[in-house]
């Protein structure tokens, strides 16, 4: 058995070898980067020079982290320039819907909703009824214990899933006035 031992100095030489290392590599990329100024009204930019910066008005920044989002197109306030994918809440007169006529909208949705709530409600107790409180009938494919134990566990995520998606709905419809 062999035995090695070091001197702090060698140790100390070789666990920063790396960092070196690094340190290098890295030096020529940190001076690629431009200078980036904050300019007023909140503009980001790194295609002035010092002077046009300065004469700006824009202020330096010095190491500090940016993060740019990618937006869509600004709000303003006219009508007209609203994008496809704007809501429709704005108080503008061509923007309103008729008081009927959201009322009918308001009873479809509420029709739709009743409906799919009958549909899962039932969904919700075929499998109930299926599951049998965690002891279902096993099948004849399913001699294999773990194979049950599989599909037990199954049900009881779709069990759980059809609770939820009931409780949605209900709460969808108590938007509507409550559920039936």
């Amino acid at each position: 058995m062999m035995h090695f031992t070091l001197s702090p100095s060698h140790a100390f030489s070789r666990a920063w070898r790396p960092i070196a290392w690094l340190a290098l590599a890295l030096a020529p990329v940190a001076g690629a980067y431009a200078q980036v100024y904050r300019c007023p009204g909140n503009l980001y930019t790194d295609a002035l020079s010092p002077k046009e910066a300065a004469a700006k008005g824009c202020k330096t920044l010095d190491g500090a982290p940016i993060t740019v989002i990618q937006s869509s197109t600004p709000r303003s306030s006219s009508a007209g320039t609203r994008g496809p994918g704007a809501s429709g809440s704005s108080s503008s007169p061509e923007n309103k819907v008729a008081s009927d006529e959201q009322k009918a909208r308001d009873t479809d949705a509420r029709r739709i909703l009743e409906a799919e709530l009958r549909k899962e409600q039932a969904a919700l107790e075929a499998l109930k009824k299926e599951y049998n409180e965690g002891q279902p009938e096993r099948r004849g494919d399913e001699r294999n214990y773990q194979k049950y134990q599989d599909r037990v566990n199954e049900m009881k995520a779709a069990l759980t899933r059809k609770e939820a998606d009931v409780a949605s709905l209900q709460r969808e419809l108590s938007k509507f006035g409550g559920a039936k």
